[in-house]
């Protein structure tokens, strides 16, 4: 077996797995994973459509997981966002 052969099983693997995770942050990092192993496969295969597709999938729940992240943090106690009637300093 080849090593591109070895990151193709891997990424099934991990790609399977992601079927059995039951929380979305869960899912999102999963999804990261088998992408990134996905990717890799891509580039040793030279396969430009499983490069492109999966480079898409990765951007996506990366962005994903951003959002999710940013979101709690606004919904945190004591935070405040932007334009939230509060006086700003003057600029010079």
């Amino acid at each position: 077996m080849t090593l591109a052969d070895t990151i193709g099983w891997a990424a099934t693997a991990v790609f399977t797995a992601s079927y059995l995770t039951r929380g979305a942050a869960t899912l999102r990092r999963v999804q990261m994973a088998g992408a990134s192993l996905w990717l890799a496969y891509g580039v040793a295969t030279q396969a430009a459509p499983v490069i492109g597709a999966n480079a898409l999938v990765l951007g996506a729940a990366f962005w994903a997981e951003h959002r999710h992240r940013r979101d709690c943090r606004r919904a945190e106690p004591g935070h405040v966002a932007a334009g939230d009637g509060r006086a700003q300093p003057e600029a010079a």
